[in-house]
């Protein structure tokens, strides 16, 4: 493979499956790294020149931040299902008025947050028990994230579009623009300007909007395959439907995991700012294991939508078993070297020896979830590009909601002694390993039955 090959638009209904989903992934996984050293230079720079608390801080309000962005998210996923699949038909006018009311919609869904995020932010802050350590912080920092958040919401939803097109790559370049500027930002607004943690939401929102616009840019100059008029960004029932019903259910999804996340802090609180900073690095370095998860599961979508689109579910099946295999190798990689290097790792992000212990610790439970989940994500997002957007919400009800908040709690409560008042924090992680393993199953069995392979919208 070329590196002209590599760094093209992908056609993703003809050669060899595996070899089309993985030339797709490598920069979106790429683009995922990038945009995941946001939240990491983030708690680096926090860490390191703040203090402990204020990383704390921000690990703390990264749940709700998340729970903010689901409509984005699901917009986002219905963009990229809907253009995957009538690129693949080639249906122009049907992609043209899809990506115009995907426009239309992020503009009203950033008004939104704009208005009801910095109105919940303290009360909510409050009903979580954050403690008063921190919740100052916590506060400054999700403000500021709610008010800037048109250019995530534009980000997220415009490389959607291009990814639904099989232009994985031009996201990626934008973003590692954004990127650069957001560490030079954190840099100048926390270390050298002394901003704190409110310096370090002002630099993610800054870069979000460089991102945002050089995605539109992109997407205004590709005529060759649609087109970018007026009258394509009036909002039309029949794609706004689509759009809804495709993209809502992966937005409850998402929102399913934010609330879990939000409940669970409460439990997490419980133990004290250092397991909370502890929580934060292993979320940190959790995020950048996880990206061959999310990175496969997104190529798996958008190999599917062009590949149903185009009337080729023989690919479509293919493409599953060989991508999940593939995803599932990579992790057993990054879980090895997670093993030997944990506590460098760690380092990174603090200086205090127990919290690298602590850390370390908890992230070693999870190390055969990160495989496991390579089969949810890879299976969920070929049921996704099908058009099959509520199996993974009720999976995602299921293993969030049923199972890993009442486990947790009650294996927290189940180690309680007189030595270890607040349980055994360990359980935390405990709970997620075996809610990630039952989900990968359930998600398997469901992609086995095949109820997916009947949802496209262009049939």
């Amino acid at each position: 493979m070329t590196l002209k090959e590599l760094f093209a638009p992908v056609d993703m209904t003809v050669e060899n499956p595996v070899k089309q989903i993985v030339k797709f992934t490598i920069p979106m996984l790429l683009g995922n790294i990038a945009q995941q050293l946001y939240s990491t230079v983030d708690s680096i720079i926090v860490g390191r020149f703040v203090g402990d608390n204020a990383l704390a801080a921000v690990g703390s309000a990264t749940p709700i931040v998340m729970l903010m962005l689901v409509l984005f998210m699901g917009i986002s996923v219905g963009a990229s299902i809907m253009v995957s699949q009538y690129f693949g038909a080639r249906q122009r006018d049907q992609l043209s008025k899809t990506i115009g009311c995907s426009i239309t919609l992020t503009g009203l869904a950033s008004l939104f947050i704009m208005i009801v995020g910095p109105i919940i932010t303290r009360p909510l802050l409050e009903l979580l028990g954050t403690p008063e350590s921190i919740i100052d912080w916590c506060q400054s920092y999700l403000f500021i994230m709610f008010i800037g958040i048109m250019g995530s919401g534009y980000y997220n939803i415009m490389s959607g579009v291009l990814r639904g097109l099989g232009d994985s790559v031009s996201a990626l370049i934008y973003l590692l623009v954004a990127t650069i500027l957001n560490i030079i930002l954190d840099i100048v607004f926390v270390a050298n300007l002394g901003l704190g943690v409110a310096g370090v939401a002002l630099a993610t929102i800054i870069a979000q909007f460089i991102s945002a616009i050089l995605c539109i840019r992109k997407l205004t100059k590709m005529t060759e395959v649609f087109d970018m008029k007026k009258e394509y960004l009036l909002p039309e029932r029949y794609y706004i439907e689509n759009l809804v019903k495709l993209g809502l259910p992966s937005g409850v999804t998402q929102a399913i995991f934010s609330m879990s996340m939000i409940v669970v802090q409460n439990l997490t609180n419980t133990f004290g700012e250092q397991y909370i900073a502890a929580n934060v690095i292993v979320m940190r370095v959790d995020g950048f294991v996880m990206l061959p998860a999310f990175s496969f599961g997104q190529a798996m979508t958008t190999f599917a939508g062009q590949n149903i689109g185009a009337g080729r579910m023989d690919r479509v099946e293919k493409g599953a078993k060989q991508g999940t295999l593939v995803a599932m190798g990579i992790s057993a990689v990054l879980a090895v070297l997670i093993v030997l290097f944990g506590r460098f790792i760690m380092g990174i992000f603090t200086s205090t020896t127990e919290l690298i212990n602590l850390s370390y610790n908890m992230m070693s439970i999870l190390i055969i979830g990160y495989i496991v989940m390579e089969v949810t994500q890879c299976l969920s997002g070929i049921m996704r590009g099908a058009g099959d957007t509520m199996t993974p919400m009720w999976i995602s009800m299921v293993t969030s909601i049923a199972l890993r908040i009442p486990m947790a709690y009650l294996f927290v409560n189940m180690t309680k002694t007189p030595e270890l008042p607040q349980g055994n924090c360990y359980m935390m992680q405990v709970s997620m390993l075996i809610t990630w393993t039952i989900g990968a199953f359930i998600t398997f069995v469901m992609y086995k039955i095949g109820r997916w392979k009947h949802k496209a919208i262009t049939r």
